[in-house]
């Protein structure tokens, strides 16, 4: 009796083996069933980056007036600083002595121009008794014009000396941070060299690229370059380290001069930056939403690529249950989002195409169009047969083995 049973099991798992099997050892339902989807339309955004630098809204270098050795740093790199505010200072030698020299032309001045006034009016009495003539009275006169000349000239070189001794002192141009101290106390400065600079970052600059037949058919469309720019959308700003910063930002500006080595506009997006978090000279990617409320968007795995085209495969020319597939060239846009694509031409709203199973296909082939739902069906009852197989073969192999 067992060993009755025992071949009776051998024979059943070799039927089950030898049944459905093929060349693959896979089962196979409708070869030529492939699923078959109509394209509709849908709303989709997609995110466009760009490289871009970031600068204070207003980045000020700090030079010296005058040139010297530089006396005291008073501010740390990175330090919030006021309108004002002493940054450096310099050596001031000269400049006092300058200012003690106008200083004592002035008191010279002012003595000859009080001695020249004593002596006109004393002439003007002496002419008026005719004790002198119009021309005493005349260089009399002219002596306290110079006089009063040489005073003048004396205040002015005075006040440029002081202006001069101003110099000595380097203040803050505005409101802002200090940025990089290449100069230590001890070095010498001069105009031609900036010691720092001072950027108000409460509102940051950002500074992008976008090529010139884009932003072409942007203004296009818009009707005019401002128009373009109230029609962009809020823009994101990712930072240096891959983290999206939590403020948005608006491109309120675009450059009125191509770029020449890039055939680029640049566009400048102002971000807000209430905790100094955002540094000028920095740099990160603006990132620019696209909203399409219409978009063909097609399954990736659809797609076939040959080196830069991609293709589909459209069913048509249906004929009962049968249908024909073309192989037809498409093109997408290039962002995706790592499963769909969407389709710039090539297809239709009311399109079917194939979605699964396309490397099998050739073009002009005949097949029976199903929806995924029975597709998949078929890969499931594939595979429980094939485990099946795969059950049965082993049990004809352990038992020969014995």
């Amino acid at each position: 009796m067992k060993l009755s049973k025992f071949i009776l099991m051998i024979a059943v798992a070799a039927t089950v083996v030898s049944c459905g099997s093929k060349s693959s050892g896979m089962p196979n339902f409708g070869d030529d069933e492939y699923p078959v989807v109509t394209i509709g339309s849908q709303s989709t955004t997609l995110q466009t980056t760009y490289p871009a630098t970031i600068k204070g809204i207003h980045d000020v270098e700090v030079r010296p007036k005058t040139s010297g050795i530089i006396t005291r740093v008073l501010v740390q790199e990175g330090q919030r600083v006021s309108a004002g505010q002493v940054l450096f200072t310099i050596d001031d030698g000269t400049q006092r002595a300058a200012v003690r020299q106008a200083a004592a032309a002035v008191g010279t001045a002012r003595a000859q121009l009080n001695t020249a006034r004593l002596t006109y009016n004393n002439n003007r009495k002496l002419f008026a008794k005719n004790v002198i003539g119009q021309y005493e009275l005349s260089t009399a006169a002219n002596n306290l014009a110079n006089a009063e000349a040489a005073v003048a000239q004396a205040s002015a070189s005075l006040a440029s000396a002081k202006e001069q001794l101003s110099y000595c002192v380097v203040k803050s141009p505005a409101n802002g941070v200090v940025g990089d101290l290449p100069y230590k106390a001890g070095a010498y400065a001069s105009p031609s060299a900036a010691l720092t600079t001072v950027s108000d970052i409460s509102t940051v600059e950002v500074f992008f690229s976008v090529n010139e037949g884009k932003m072409m058919d942007l203004i296009k469309s818009a009707g005019s370059v401002q128009a373009a720019i109230a029609q962009m959308p809020t823009v994101k700003l990712q930072m240096a380290d891959g983290t999206d910063y939590n403020l948005p930002g608006k491109i309120v500006k675009v450059s009125g001069v191509i770029d020449q080595n890039t055939g680029a506009y640049t566009l400048i997006a102002h971000f807000a930056n209430p905790q100094g978090l955002l540094k000028s000279g920095g740099a990160g990617q603006i990132i620019i939403p696209q909203f399409d409320n219409n978009a063909i968007m097609i399954p990736q795995e659809a797609v076939v690529q040959v080196q830069d085209k991609m293709f589909v495969y459209v069913a048509s020319n249906s004929k009962g249950n049968k249908t024909t597939v073309k192989y037809t060239e498409i093109t997408v846009n290039p962002q995706n989002d790592g499963q769909h694509y969407i389709v710039t031409s090539g297809l239709h709203v009311g399109d079917r195409i194939v979605t699964k199973g396309i490397s099998k296909l050739t073009d002009g082939q005949e097949i029976t169009p199903i929806t995924e739902a029975q597709y998949q069906q078929n890969i499931d009852k594939a595979a429980k047969l094939a485990e099946k197989q795969g059950t049965a073969k082993g049990f004809v192999s352990a038992m020969s083995g014995k």
